[in-house]
């Protein structure tokens, strides 16, 4: 079993910044790419970023200079640097992973951090 635990997230104002982290635990062989989802109030959940093992980057434009994604694979943690947060930002956010557990890949996925930025 593998399980994905996320922090950090919370209540900030408008231009402050918040960092997500989740650690993966459990029978973990080894984790490819790792990536943040968010979910805005009656919405689909949709890829912000995402990043391979060897730690290539990829940022939707809506976030581009704004959010940083990066990961200590020695922790098997990914991190979401988020700066200059707007209302918009506010969703719930949620990290995944794709985990090798030593003969298949798996996708895993965090509980959800609310993040709430106020006008």
């Amino acid at each position: 079993q593998v399980q994905l635990v996320e922090a950090g997230g919370g209540l900030v104002q408008a231009g402050g910044s918040l960092r997500l982290s989740c650690a993966a635990s459990g029978s973990i062989f080894g984790i490819g790419t790792m990536g943040w989802y968010r979910q805005a109030p009656g919405k689909q959940r949709v890829l912000v970023a995402d990043i391979s093992s060897g730690g290539s980057r990829s940022d939707v434009d809506s976030v581009k200079g704004q959010f940083t994604i990066s990961r200590d694979n020695a922790k098997n943690t990914v991190y979401l640097e988020m700066n200059s947060l707007k209302p918009e930002d506010t969703a719930v956010y949620y990290c995944n992973a794709n985990v090798f557990s030593g003969s298949i890949y798996t996708t895993y996925w965090g509980q959800g951090s609310q993040v709430t930025v106020s006008s």
